[in-house]
């Protein structure tokens, strides 16, 4: 990895934990809109990113959350930054929408299990980890679906902007 890709990761897991802790109480919780997750969708610009995105999450939980979320959360980001790596080349209508479905996809099915698991109340049952991955899948789409394609395209429409993503 040359020195500008490894800045460029460090940079961007830097502004992943600071999204995280400056917003912190939309971060965490069965209720979410993690916003820090549009970065997930930087893999579209180059394997580097899923490091970046991975070791942000990864940061963010472990300042902000407890064990289970360190391991569960970081694992679904993983997962999602692989894939939408492969659907790094996907577009509908010119968007990278099929890149901001890993993501959505990957945190309702691990973490949305994850919260009913180790932080409710009440005993985890079937419907309250669908309810909690349905909720926590409503705020990826906000953060991927919306943001981060909306990042997405604003780096590819903008040279000067994609010369600094990609080389």
């Amino acid at each position: 990895m040359s020195t500008r890709k490894l800045v460029r990761c460090g940079l961007v897991a830097a502004l992943y934990v600071v999204l995280c802790m400056a917003l912190q109480p939309l971060s965490f919780g069965a209720v979410q809109i993690r916003f820090a997750e549009a970065l997930v969708l930087l893999p579209v610009f180059g394997a580097e990113y899923i490091v970046a995105a991975v070791l942000g999450c990864f940061l963010s939980n472990l300042l902000g959350s407890v064990l289970p979320d360190v391991i569960f959360g970081t694992l679904a980001t993983l997962l999602a930054c692989l894939v939408t790596y492969k659907l790094r080349n996907f577009r509908v209508r010119g968007l990278a929408l099929p890149a901001a479905v890993p993501p959505v996809l990957f945190n309702a099915l691990i973490v949305g299990p994850e919260i009913a698991i180790f932080f409710s109340d009440t005993p985890a049952t079937l419907p309250l980890m669908v309810w909690n991955g349905v909720t926590v899948a409503l705020g990826e789409v906000v953060a991927c679906g919306v943001l981060g394609v909306a990042l997405v395209k604003l780096i590819e429409s903008n040279p000067a902007l994609r010369k600094l993503f990609t080389e």
